[in-house]
């Protein structure tokens, strides 16, 4: 159902019809997305710019909810659609350079304050297209390694040390292979980036060269002895499940994951977390503008906002212990001392700025998983 939310001035009067403009927000992803806007931004939004509002549609979970909006922009480009129908998006990093090709955005990040704010690479290149400028990332999710501290008493820093660790302690490492769950398919990715004998830069940024995927043979088959190793989880959920139960004593998760349950108490407090080098990837969602919205000014006004420290603080790290898209440290003065201890004390900026790496591009990518098929799942 499409919601529109109005929001008066504080004095009680609305600002003058003729200059309201009600601007239409697209974002992908679960429910929470939608309720992130409808709840918290859009509100804000109101009250700052009175008289305007924002209306919210969301597109659906996952890469499905992304093709979505690809699509809806594909069938007004293609009609030539003189304005589009709809003023900002919310997309999945993997459909930005899509988008970006096919000339649909908005090059408009060096138009907003905000903009000089965004440091990390994957706001400029998103799995090997070149997308500077036209994306503010609204936040980046994270994998790292979850450990509980009583089992774990040096954590493994890298994954040289982790491989160390698991021959001392069989049976203790848990992740969910490449099915159920994307923190296994991040830790694979990995690994590939610590043992391939290639260029992990290349699989990160392109080009796509097929020689390339023949310099995996063995890794695969050293990770593949790791996994005699190890156990296998059910998913993301599952491999924090066994760890809260003890039955694994460390395995990749999503950062955000692991610091919700933690605060609804289906994981110890004193578990912990590390960012082992050379890195383990993550991924953002980006705020894109169509070349063709209704009000390109409104629209960098509402992504401006959006990215500002303060409701980076508020609503991206405070609601849902993501990390935000813009650079950290602008955000530390807009946060509690606690909530920046919960979540930069583990992983730290620096460790994010170092050990924080993309997904490779969707060639590698998919070369990858299928040689895991064929390599450690048989």
């Amino acid at each position: 159902m499409k919601i529109v939310l109005k929001a008066a001035l504080a004095t009680g009067l609305l600002a003058s019809p003729a200059t309201a403009a009600e601007l239409t927000v697209l974002t992908a992803g679960d429910q929470n997305m939608v309720d992130y806007v409808n709840e918290y931004l859009a509100p804000l939004f109101e009250e700052q710019n009175p008289g305007n509002t924002v209306r919210v549609v969301g597109t659906g979970p996952g890469d499905a909810g992304s093709q979505k909006i690809v699509e809806r922009s594909e069938a007004q480009g293609k009609a030539n659609a003189e304005t589009w129908d709809y003023d900002v998006a919310v997309v999945h990093e993997k459909f930005v350079g899509p988008l970006v090709k096919a000339g649909y955005l908005e090059q408009y990040r060096d138009r907003i304050s905000t903009g000089k704010l965004v440091t990390r690479a994957n706001a400029d290149m998103a799995l090997g297209t070149d997308v500077k400028g036209y994306v503010m990332p609204m936040f980046n999710s994270q994998t790292a390694l979850a450990y509980n501290p009583a089992l774990v008493s040096n954590p493994p820093k890298s994954y040289e040390e982790l491989v160390n660790w698991a021959k001392e302690n069989p049976g203790k490492f848990g992740y969910n292979g490449i099915k159920g769950g994307a923190s296994g398919v991040s830790f694979v990715m990995g690994w590939i980036y610590a043992f391939g004998e290639g260029d992990a830069n290349k699989l990160m940024n392109g080009p796509f060269e097929e020689a390339e995927t023949k310099k995996w043979d063995g890794a695969l088959a050293s990770l593949k002895d790791f996994t005699t190793n190890a156990q296998l989880t059910p998913g993301n959920a599952g491999t924090l499940d066994m760890l809260s139960r003890g039955e694994i004593a460390i395995g990749p998760v999503w950062v955000d994951m692991f610091y919700s349950w933690q605060a609804n108490g289906q994981l110890p407090p004193e578990f912990k977390l590390v960012l082992p080098e050379p890195g383990m990837p993550g991924q953002p969602m980006h705020y894109v503008i169509p070349s063709k919205a209704t009000d390109v000014k409104l629209a960098e006004k509402f992504v401006e906002l959006a990215t500002s420290p303060k409701v980076q603080a508020e609503g991206i790290v405070e609601r849902f212990s993501w990390y935000p898209g813009i650079d950290a440290q602008h955000v530390q003065a807009e946060l509690e001392p606690a909530s920046w201890n919960k979540l930069f004390t583990d992983v730290t900026p620096e460790d994010l700025a170092k050990n924080g790496k993309p997904f490779p591009i969707a060639p590698y990518n998919s070369a990858i998983l299928e040689a895991y098929e064929r390599s450690v799942s048989n």
